[in-house]
């Protein structure tokens, strides 16, 4: 056991087996229509992205940002140089692959347009659809900042990409930062949306 849960691929591997078999387990006791199935099995994957790329994001914002300036300098570079980029790795795919299964999970259960047009469709009639949209909106602005600001900033302020001189790294390093924080600002509200539509009205 020890020798499996010292290597990350192999734990990732196994767990996501022993997922395969509750999904299909579940899809044995499927009391509804194999489209209700598939919605599970999208809101399960739709959870599972989301809670990797918030949990990067609080990372990031939570304790990263905030613990860097009494970082000694001789140890700032084991961050940039390895622990950052790995987490921006992780954090801008899982922002993408929430985003595009949550469009799949929306389009699926046939809200896509309502909610998009914040119940415009319905002529505002439909309060849930409208607060769902909001939040829709909210994840939708996190996943382009994610990739047209932070991602963008980050490649200059780590040196990835290379010709930038120390003002532009620090430029590019509070640009990242600026916009990390309004996702996280936007983060919660857009999680209320979310979970209270699925219990409240879902």
């Amino acid at each position: 056991m020890t020798a499996l849960l010292s290597n990350f691929r192999n734990t990732i591997i196994v767990s996501f087996v022993l997922a395969l078999i509750m999904v299909y387990a579940f899809f044995t006791i499927n009391q509804g229509s194999p489209a209700d199935f598939a919605v599970a099995v999208l809101r399960w994957l739709h959870v599972f992205f989301g809670i990797l790329w918030i949990g990067l994001l609080y990372y990031f914002n939570f304790v990263q940002i905030r613990v860097m300036p009494q970082i000694p300098a001789e140890l700032k570079p084991a961050v940039s140089k390895y622990i950052a980029p790995e987490a921006l790795f992780w954090f801008r795919w899982a922002a993408l692959a929430t985003w595009v299964v949550g469009v799949f999970l929306a389009f699926h259960r046939g809200y896509l347009l309502q909610a998009i047009t914040l119940g415009a469709l319905d002529g505002f009639t439909n309060k849930g659809i409208m607060l769902l949209g909001i939040g829709m909106w909210l994840a939708t602005i996190m996943f382009i900042n994610v990739w047209g600001f932070i991602w963008p900033a980050q490649k200059i302020a780590l040196g990835i990409k290379e010709g930038f001189d120390a003002d532009a790294k620090a430029a590019a390093g509070k640009k990242a930062m600026i916009f990390s924080r309004i996702n996280t600002l936007l983060s919660i509200p857009m999680l209320v949306t979310m979970t209270m539509y699925q219990t409240v009205v879902g």
